[in-house]
């Protein structure tokens, strides 16, 4: 068991962790980036003016869809525009979410030939929405 001391003193480590600046910051760009950036793509899901989205669907879910790949992506893009509100107003709960929907992309991209790239950079997204979530445990309240 750990001496009232040393629980002293690890909580004084955490909350100056907690109010430095840098672990604030980073907390604040992850949330703005992880808000601003699903509901863009959402968006574009409906007008399709950064890319084709359909073309990020494998074959597999092509299939499955049976031809209705645009009409799946409205759907996409609503879930996408509702986890970037949910990020904004509950981070430690959608940071988590937006992780998961990254996980399900990255397994229907690397049923794409040649997408490979494009899986790997979500891998690092989804890292990223798991280091909003680890941080939303000192700075949602």
């Amino acid at each position: 068991m750990k001496g009232d001391a040393a629980i002293s003193r690890e909580a004084s480590r955490t909350d100056e962790v907690a109010n430095s600046g840098a672990a604030y910051q980073a907390y604040m760009l992850l949330l703005i980036g992880f808000t601003v950036a699903p509901i863009i793509a959402g968006l574009d899901k409906f007008f399709n003016v950064l890319t084709n989205w359909t073309q990020y669907l494998s074959p597999m879910a092509s299939s499955i869809l049976g031809g209705a790949s645009q009409q799946f992506m409205y759907l996409v893009g609503v879930i996408e525009i509702v986890a970037g509100i949910g990020v904004f107003l509950k981070p430690k709960i959608f940071a988590y979410v937006v992780a998961a929907w990254l996980a399900l992309i990255i397994v229907n991209l690397l049923l794409i030939p040649g997408y490979f790239d494009v899986a790997l950079r979500d891998l690092g997204l989804l890292l990223g929405a798991l280091a909003l979530g680890r941080l939303s445990s000192l700075y949602d309240k």
